[in-house]
């Protein structure tokens, strides 16, 4: 009986043990989602051309010549597109912290008008710059003859008019931090920034200073609780304690 009782005793400090891993790993995981989300739309604003010198380009004409042949654009929006991934991890993970609050509804709706937004993000940088990057590698003869087709997805036409839903992202997150604020899961300051940054970080193209300094607040915002995660300090500057830590509670 002694021996099987310090079997399952051992059974059950391994199985503790590989839990613990498994949360430090998720700890790990979103921690980097909530440092890699805001750095990558820093990167991709601060490589827009003209980034001091705004104006509003409104015409589909503009926004191709501007993106035509510039590498590093076209980089920063594939990155992008990736990102929108990574803020299907963050929208999650504000969801969990919202679950056990009067204002859970606010999450689960926040979060799936979030997610919805991302795939459309993904959708309209897929359709506007991941294609262009491809034409990007025609010769400009060839690519000339290329112009009608990016003119009529420039203008959102026939069923790219669908990727305005893009902007139910920022809606989604945004509904989810005023949430946040009402129940005090988060402090006050780090997601006050985030509101404004979220607001803002869509603003039309050629004035990306705007956007720039948006994500640059958000940064400010999201960095700092991410490197928490991170560092396992739970229930400490804001965190929620480990019996409400999404990462632990399942």
């Amino acid at each position: 009986m002694d021996t099987m009782e310090v079997g399952n005793a051992a059974e059950g400090g391994t199985r503790r043990a590989e839990e613990r891993s498994v949360d430090r790993a998720k700890r790990v995981g979103i921690g980097l989602c909530f440092i890699i989300f805001p750095l990558i739309w820093v990167f991709a604003f601060a490589v827009h051309p003209d980034l001091l010198n705004p104006r509003m380009l409104m015409e589909p004409e503009e926004l191709i010549a501007r993106a035509h042949g510039d590498g590093l654009l076209q980089f920063a929006h594939a990155l992008v597109t990736l990102n929108t991934a990574v803020l299907v991890v963050l929208t999650l993970h504000f969801k969990k912290l919202l679950d056990r609050t009067p204002a859970a509804w606010a999450g689960l709706i926040g979060a799936a008008l979030a997610v919805l937004g991302a795939c459309l993000l993904a959708a309209d940088k897929g359709a506007l710059c991941l294609t262009m990057s491809a034409l990007d590698t025609l010769p400009e003869s060839e690519f000339a003859q290329m112009m009608p087709g990016l003119l009529a997805m420039f203008s959102f036409k026939g069923w790219m008019v669908l990727v305005w839903g893009l902007l139910l992202m920022p809606i989604g997150v945004a509904i989810q931090i005023i949430a946040m604020l009402k129940t005090k899961v988060l402090p006050m300051g780090q997601l006050g920034l985030f509101l404004v940054g979220v607001l803002f970080v869509g603003f039309p193209d050629g004035a990306e200073i705007i956007n720039l300094s948006s994500a640059t607040l958000m940064a400010v915002a999201l960095i700092p609780y991410g490197a928490r995660l991170m560092s396992n300090r739970a229930g400490q500057a804001g965190l929620p304690s480990a019996d409400r830590d999404p990462v632990t509670v399942g």
